[in-house]
């Protein structure tokens, strides 16, 4: 009996039907079904914009999960839009390679990196930790009234 192998996962630029895929998981998951984001918006926030750059996690040619990242979103600073992985690929580190991706995109010369998540995603909120994020602030009713975004950093190695 062989061990079955575990598929490559690379991470690349999105194409134009991947735009579409994660726009629609996006608006299928949480948070953004509690943030009130339609399909329409999450197209918005994922559209091909000059400042903002999406990536996808695949496996043998599959999309898995993405990645929104702002090279200077946030004071200058890198700064994660979204990332989301498809429910029946998590808990196989489609999101920790995501997250070391944009990493190696951006540093060096970033010293910073930011995101934001909504604070009654307490399991999200525990990877960005367990990832070395810190809660720096919290900005109130941003998208939806009773809720927070709160705005993690992580210092990036010099």
């Amino acid at each position: 009996m062989t061990a079955a192998i575990a598929p490559i996962i690379e991470v690349g630029h999105a194409t134009a039907p991947e735009r579409r895929w994660a726009a629609g998981l996006m608006a299928a998951s949480e948070p953004w079904i509690t943030l009130q984001r339609d399909l329409a918006g999450c197209q918005a926030v994922l559209a091909d914009l000059p400042d903002t750059t999406l990536y996808v996690a695949r496996a043998d040619a599959r999309p898995l999960g993405f990645v929104l990242l702002r090279p200077r979103g946030l004071a200058g600073a890198p700064y994660i839009v979204s990332i989301a992985v498809d429910s029946a690929a998590r808990g196989r580190g489609i999101g920790t390679r995501l997250m070391d991706h944009v990493i190696e995109v951006v540093s060096p010369p970033a010293r910073h990196l930011f995101l934001c998540v909504s604070d009654f995603n307490a399991a999200a909120r525990r990877l960005y930790e367990r990832y070395g994020f810190r809660e720096v602030g919290s900005v109130p009713d941003y998208l939806v009234p009773g809720v927070a975004e709160l705005i993690l950093h992580k210092r990036l190695a010099p």
